[in-house]
């Protein structure tokens, strides 16, 4: 493990991003797109979420089987959206949102991150996945306020677990590598044996 503890870890703090689009107009294309795409409104981006493939799926799969073996009062949920960025101005879909059972319910397609404890995204092979989910993502949940975000770099091979959030960025990161006991902070409090994840590096 290599933890650290920088002021915070938000990349463009003070910097106005002026939107593409009007969010309106951003959940207006995303009720109209393909069953095959999912769009995301990221910093004030477009985003095309990519197509996951079958290591992605497995390891969401290993992962939520993990969370309902040491706690089961809480569920994770794939690919809901929440409403992400200190405004809410953003639209994301998690590769899991990790909320009390039922949760969701009633709340509709773009749902507040309010009582979100842990958001997840697993990287894709993809040219835009170091952008998106190692910077534009983790700030934008930040700002929501979620405690801890968790995200499985497949290329690097290593888990970053990010909490604390504060003044649009998280304080506290930590670092391990594929195969060790990764211990998710509180409100979390799950322990991860990731020794399996070494399966799922084609």
């Amino acid at each position: 493990m290599t933890p650290s503890a920088s002021p915070s870890f938000n990349s463009s703090p003070g910097i106005e991003v002026r939107p593409q689009m009007s969010i309106e107009d951003f959940e207006e294309l995303a009720r109209k797109a393909p069953e095959t795409v999912r769009l995301e409104f990221i910093n004030g981006k477009l985003e095309v979420k990519p197509v996951p493939d079958g290591d992605h799926g497995a390891i969401v799969m290993w992962l939520l089987e993990r969370c309902l073996q040491q706690r089961s009062d809480l569920r994770l949920y794939p690919e809901q959206g929440l409403l992400i960025d200190a405004y809410r101005a953003g639209r994301a879909r998690p590769d899991g949102a990790l909320t009390p059972r039922n949760h969701f319910v009633g709340q509709g397609e773009w749902a507040s991150p309010d009582g979100v404890l842990m958001t997840v995204e697993v990287t894709s092979h993809d040219y835009d996945t170091n952008r998106r989910d190692r910077i534009d993502k983790r700030d934008g949940y930040a700002a929501a306020g979620i405690p801890v975000y968790l995200l499985i770099d497949r290329d690097a091979q290593e888990l970053l677990v990010y909490s604390e959030p504060r003044g649009g960025g998280y304080e506290s990161r930590a670092l391990y590598a594929y195969g060790s006991a990764v211990k998710l902070p509180d409100p979390v409090g799950i322990t991860l044996e990731t020794e399996e994840l070494k399966d799922y590096t084609h």
